[in-house]
């Protein structure tokens, strides 16, 4: 489990094809306190650490996990969030995020609104029932709260401290981000589907 408070900003190192996918994630963290093993949110993805070194450590990941990610446009040198995994007694200041992405959102617009963005995304039409105004959103393994929604189209302020200490900063019109609903949100569906 993670709380989408992103803790470091990694970059792709290396991204090798072996059936599955292969990357080397360069880290400000000290991979001496990182087992073989942990999972790290990788961009909102919850990823199995399977190597380590000195600053990076490397993910395996599925076909099923890139084709329902945003991991497909990762390249040799791209910026994305990272957060360890939550130990209990740790501070919860964002919400329970499990690193399950459902979809992917496009940004489809961005203005300026004094020192902090507005972004519009839109979320796939089966996930946009469970997106609520006031409630939160996990984008990038980010975790957010949402403004307004428009039938699929919801949006997200940015203030300048999460533009600088996440890859929030880097974002343009046309790119896709991971999205995971809010945990809760997806109960309280399912429960009254059972009504």
């Amino acid at each position: 489990m993670f709380t989408g408070i992103v803790t470091d900003m990694g970059e792709v190192r290396a991204l090798e094809d072996r059936g599955d996918l292969r990357a080397r994630i360069g880290t400000g963290y000290d991979t001496g306190r990182i087992d073989m093993g942990a999972s790290i949110a990788c961009d909102g993805v919850c990823l199995t650490v399977v190597g380590l070194g000195p600053d990076w450590f490397e993910v395996d990941i599925s076909a099923e996990t890139v084709s329902k990610t945003n991991v497909s446009a990762w390249v040799e040198g791209c910026r994305i969030n990272l957060e360890r995994a939550l130990k209990v007694g740790d501070e919860l200041g964002g919400h329970i995020v499990s690193g399950h992405v459902d979809g992917v959102a496009e940004i489809v617009e961005m203005r300026d609104e004094g020192d902090s963005t507005r972004v519009t995304f839109r979320a796939p039409e089966a996930l946009a029932r469970f997106i609520a105004p006031k409630g939160s959103v996990a984008l990038n393994g980010t975790s957010l709260t949402v403004n307004e929604v428009s039938g699929c189209d919801f949006g997200v302020n940015f203030i300048p401290h999460t533009k600088e200490v996440t890859t929030w900063g880097d974002v343009k019109t046309g790119d896709f981000v991971n999205l995971e609903i809010d945990t809760l949100a997806r109960y309280v569906a399912r429960l009254n589907e059972m009504s």
